[in-house]
Order: C-alpha cells, then sequence, then structure tokens
C-alpha cells in the first residue's frame, strides 16, 4: 500500500492564502515567549476574534497574508500553530495544488 506525503519546501504560498489561523491558548503563550512580547501585547497586535467567536485567529495583512509573514520567511516557523505544520497533508484548500511547491513522495506501507 502506498501513501502520498507532501514535503514542504517553505514556498509560503499557504501563508498568503487569506482565512483563518485558529491559535490555541498554548500557541498564544508560546508564540509570545518567542517574540519576547507580553501575551497581551501579542494578543492586541496580531490576533482577531474567530468568526465563530471560539478563540483567536492570527490576524490578516490587508492583502489576506499572514501577518507574521516576513518576506518569504515566517517569522515564527519554529512555533507556528498546528494549522501551519499540518498544511498540506493534513488540511488544505481548493486549488492549493496550483500554487503549494510541496514535493510529492511516495511512502510505501507495508
Amino acid at each position: 500500500m502506498s501513501e502520498v506525503y507532501y514535503q514542504c519546501q517553505r514556498c509560503t504560498n499557504c501563508c498568503k492564502w487569506p482565512g483563518e489561523v485558529p491559535i490555541t491558548d498554548d500557541d498564544v503563550v508560546q508564540i509570545a515567549r518567542f517574540m519576547n512580547l507580553d501575551i497581551e501585547e501579542f494578543v492586541e497586535n496580531f490576533t482577531t476574534l474567530r468568526e465563530d467567536r471560539r478563540g483567536l485567529t492570527l490576524t490578516e495583512k490587508p492583502n489576506g497574508e499572514c501577518i507574521l509573514l516576513d518576506g518569504a520567511n515566517c517569522s515564527i516557523n519554529p512555533v507556528k500553530p498546528q494549522q501551519c505544520r499540518d498544511f498540506p497533508n493534513k488540511w488544505n484548500f481548493p486549488g492549493w495544488r496550483t500554487m503549494c511547491e510541496a514535493i510529492p513522495v511516495v511512502i510505501n506501507k507495508e
């Protein structure tokens, strides 16, 4: 049995796709610490309430990019949220393959 795993090339195209990036309370603490910010300062400047009002999401720039995207780099890569770590293998969006540079790798499972 074979399975395809997509190996991220850090093209950051997924970071430029508009939409929510939910963050947990633990994410808030880790990211704030990583950025050398107080939790309150991080929440106020880098998050917004999710549409369903059930937590926080990272704020988007006016063009839809993640606020923490710095040029072609994730400024919080070592502590990025689960949704970011899971893309594109555990979740993706319509048309993702046309913009994502991840390399498909076939994994043989026995």
